[in-house]
């Protein structure tokens, strides 16, 4: 018989590295954000503790960019999922498996390629003497320069395409196990094309729809070189003001402060849409649910004596 201690010590080294780059640093962020800014020279300093820092990061000159990154984060990560999902039903259903692996790779490809340098060719294509901008011109769609540069639609546009293979995986994965065997029974049993997708593909692939939404949704809302490159004033993200803190104007406690919010706002988002999906599910959930009473004494006195075909009839 093993011991419970081998599983422990086999699990020793990922603790290891949990605590020591996970927990620890978050810890030194939050504890950052009860202090302040000591002198022009100074980073930080936590001889007096206060929640003044989280009262300047909600201040109306930081609030709106929080509302923005909401937004983005949002409206981004409903794009990945609208566009994701039937890129990879594609490939898990429609696709031959001796092709699946070409584009697999295809999707990865991106990413082989520095995120920064990605976010600069979107950069080149929306600037207003790129060629996208000449193209459509000529075709006489627009009457002048593109105007995409510098807002959050060039933002939405960009975390849009660095993230969206971070969605599509895990959609391909879910729709793969679920197999042709399940689909067909579903129809033998009479049920249409969209009665099938969404009464047996979509609930058995819900561990990857929601692994797909927290792969892009969670670092989406973290990102600063997106919205640095392409959004300029109109698509300031937080993450960009907790990276100009810390490095710019060297406040470690306001910068922290604005961290820990945005880890807050996330987990908040993240737990109502929770909530809303579980409500709107509800009546679905219910609705087919047989519930068995107790049997009745007499009835079952009265089966027991009864022949087998009778009992059955």
């Amino acid at each position: 018989m093993r011991r419970p201690s081998a599983g422990a010590a086999l699990a020793a080294p990922a603790w290891a590295w949990l605590v020591l780059f996970f927990v620890a640093p978050v810890a030194m962020v939050v504890w950052f954000s009860f202090g302040y800014k000591p002198g022009i020279f100074g980073t930080h300093a936590n001889d007096i503790l206060s929640f003044d820092r989280y009262g300047e990061a909600l201040s109306p000159t930081f609030f709106a960019t929080f509302q923005n990154t909401l937004w983005v984060g949002i409206l981004g990560t409903v794009l990945c999922f609208l566009i994701g999902a039937p890129v990879a039903y594609w490939m898990a259903f429609k696709v031959k498996p001796s092709r699946r692996g070409i584009l697999i790779a295809l999707v990865l490809v991106p990413f082989w390629t520095n995120f920064l340098v990605r976010t600069i060719g979107w950069q080149v294509i929306l600037a207003p003497e790129g060629w996208l901008s000449t193209l459509l011109q000529g075709i006489g769609v627009l009457d002048g320069p593109l105007a995409l540069m510098y807002t959050r639609t060039a933002v939405v546009i960009g975390v849009v395409y660095n993230y969206l293979p971070l969605m599509i995986l895990p959609l391909f994965v879910a729709f793969d196990r679920v197999g042709p065997a399940l689909r067909e029974a579903s129809k033998d049993l009479g049920a249409g094309k969209w009665t099938t997708f969404f009464r047996v593909t979509l609930p058995l692939s819900q561990p990857g729809i929601i692994a797909g939404v927290l792969l892009v949704f969670i670092p989406l809302m973290g990102d600063y070189i997106t919205a640095t490159v392409l959004g300029g004033a109109q698509g300031n993200m937080v993450g960009q003001l907790v990276a100009s803190q810390f490095q710019t104007a060297q406040n470690w406690a306001l910068g922290s402060a604005m961290a820990v919010m945005l880890m807050l706002v996330i987990m908040l988002t993240i737990g109502a849409a929770a909530v809303v999906i579980w409500l709107a599910t509800l009546p679905f959930r219910t609705r087919n649910r047989l519930v068995l009473g107790p049997v009745d004494e007499q009835v079952r006195a009265d089966a027991s004596t009864k022949a087998p075909a009778e009992v059955a009839s």
